[in-house]
């Protein structure tokens, strides 16, 4: 009797029960709210030996926690700042460039926290306070590293270095590196660029600006919400994000799991998104995008501390090297804007 039972078809391994499956995976993954990621690098080869690595928290602000990834070794070898971007996704979108320094460095980076979950009482975060937040990481890691800018982060860090150099600041950085970032969005046009130029600022603030909901710490501040910057990224490349879940669809009925667990791991980081502050999203669009205050030598920061207005002026950069890079397909920073 055992063995005529064992011999009947599962429902899951019928073609219907694949296809209900498949159809109830799909709908629950685009319904669901991402959490955010782990970097998960536990460990690291150092001359050769693996060594084990963990994670530090050793600078910690409202809306930022500045993370140490801490190496079991004794090597004295080159101190990094990666500042990853504010742009709606989680630091984590760069544990690819993290892994890949860690066996020759010494890895701190910018974990921004959604502004959905900082209480109001811990006040605004916008464009001025970014960068004052990046000079006082640079000034707790002292005047031997190294400052990486992923993207978004390359206008602030450029103007918080320009800053320091202009104070003659003792704990100017050895070097910047600034990657595919909107130095200058004027010299060539993407998506993102046009649609900055063509909507006045009150378009932005009154079309994609919102409350965070009464439940979350957050409750009421005023956000760009993640979803809608992610919804921004996907409409981009929508042909090819679209073909993916199509596929991904028909791999879970073909039984193919390796292929569908790769999905599952690139979406689940993909998916995954914060809210910024509101004001920190419109200074970016008026300041970078639209007024191009930076390239055109007009930027302006306004020092939190005490609200005097300070000219920034990257001439005054003398004693921290620069290195730029570009990607030949950036569809957000495009060739020349760096």
């Amino acid at each position: 009797m055992a063995k005529v039972m064992a011999a009947q078809p599962v429902l899951r391994d019928t073609a219907y029960g694949r296809f209900m499956g498949a159809s109830a995976e799909m709908f629950e993954r685009t319904t669901r709210r991402f959490g955010q990621p782990e970097f998960g690098l536990d460990s690291t080869v150092i001359g050769g030996k693996t060594v084990s690595v963990t994670e530090q928290a050793v600078l910690e602000k409202p809306f930022c926690t500045l993370t140490r990834f801490v190496r079991q070794t004794d090597r004295k070898d080159p101190k990094v700042l990666i500042v990853a971007p504010l742009s709606g996704h989680f630091a984590t979108l760069l544990r690819g460039t993290v892994e890949a320094l860690l066996p020759h460095h010494d890895i701190h980076i910018t974990e921004w926290v959604d502004a959905r979950l900082v209480p109001q009482s811990d006040g605004r975060f916008n464009l001025d306070d970014y960068v004052a937040y990046v000079m006082d990481f640079i000034r707790h890691l002292g005047p031997d590293v190294h400052v990486m800018a992923v993207c978004q982060p390359a206008v602030p860090v450029f103007a918080a270095i320009s800053l320091m150099a202009g104070l003659n600041d003792e704990k100017q950085p050895l070097s910047m590196t600034l990657m595919g970032g909107p130095i200058d969005p004027r010299v060539s046009k993407t998506a993102v660029t046009q649609l900055a130029e063509q909507r006045p600022l009150s378009w932005f603030e009154n079309t994609v600006i919102a409350q965070v909901p009464a439940w979350y710490p957050g409750a009421f501040r005023r956000v760009y919400p993640g979803f809608v910057q992610l919804s921004g990224f996907m409409s981009m490349n929508l042909d090819r994000h679209t073909q993916s879940h199509m596929q991904f669809f028909q791999h879970l009925i073909e039984g193919d799991g390796d292929s569908a667990e790769a999905h599952r791991r690139f979406y689940n980081e993909y998916m995954a998104v914060m809210d910024l502050t509101a004001e920190f999203y419109l200074q970016t669009v008026k300041y970078v995008f639209q007024k191009h205050a930076l390239p055109r030598g007009e930027l302006k920061w306004r020092n939190p501390a005490n609200g005097r207005l300070v000219d920034v002026n990257p001439a005054k950069i003398r004693k921290t090297a620069l290195l730029t890079v570009e990607g030949e397909l950036d569809d957000i920073s495009a060739l020349g804007q760096t």
